[in-house]
């Protein structure tokens, strides 16, 4: 949330809503806590805990959370940053935002790690969500079709136009297929002991959707015949 577009975003949906009347509730922070790791929890409670702050410091009147145990700390940073009920008297009038600011790129490159999390993170969730699960708990984040949505939708376009990774190579159909095998085996390797599970569906689904010429507008459009 903190890129220039997502940034210019969620204030313009503040100004939106404040101008109405419309209370303007914030996002959900992804993280959930971690288990017998105190270090990694700690950081992933800390980035809670900086999501609420920005937040309601830019005006939000509420927010959720992925877990029970995450709201004690959304809560600490609304009570103390927001002592009334609500924000709605921060209108934001001086806040300009325009097309452009809604959609300027984020800095970075393409990464072959990038590329193989977003084939896993898509296809586990995928065949969760054939399985009748809306939310999926994925290294140690809170998903839902959100994620595999952008997983996809940037592997069709990287794989359409040909982008060069940040060690110069080009992914192209050869490069992808190799990567996309490599995490499919990994995958089978785990999904082997697990009955009843959809995962040579959620692997046919996937590679539809990434390698169809056209792009398919939703995910779940072809996966629901499927459930």
């Amino acid at each position: 949330m903190t890129s220039p577009l997502m940034d210019a975003y969620s204030k313009l949906v503040i100004q939106r809503c404040h101008k109405r009347g419309i209370l303007a509730i914030g996002g959900m922070a992804a993280q959930i806590p971690i288990k017998n790791d105190d270090e990694a929890n700690a950081a992933a409670l800390e980035k809670v805990r900086k999501d609420k702050e920005r937040e309601v410091k830019n005006g939000h009147d509420g927010t959720w959370v992925a877990h029970p145990a995450l709201v004690q700390i959304a809560m600490d940073e609304f009570d103390k940053h927001m002592p009334k009920e609500n924000q709605l008297d921060r209108l934001l009038v001086d806040l300009t935002i325009n097309e452009a600011d809604l959609v300027e790129l984020p800095k970075g490159s393409v990464t072959e790690k990038g590329v193989r999390k977003n084939i896993n993170v898509g296809i586990l969730y995928t065949e969760a969500w054939l399985r009748g699960h809306g939310a999926v708990a994925l290294y140690n984040l809170m998903e839902d079709a959100a994620t595999a949505e952008i997983s996809r939708t940037q592997l069709w376009q990287w794989l359409k136009n040909e982008v060069r990774l940040d060690d110069h190579r080009v992914l192209n159909k050869t490069l992808y297929t190799e990567l996309f095998n490599d995490e499919v085996n990994k995958l089978k390797e785990i999904f082997g002991k697990i009955p009843n599970n959809r995962l040579d569906k959620a692997i046919e689904i996937y590679t539809q959707l990434v390698e169809n010429p056209d792009f398919e507008e939703f995910l779940t459009l072809p996966a629901y015949q499927f459930i």
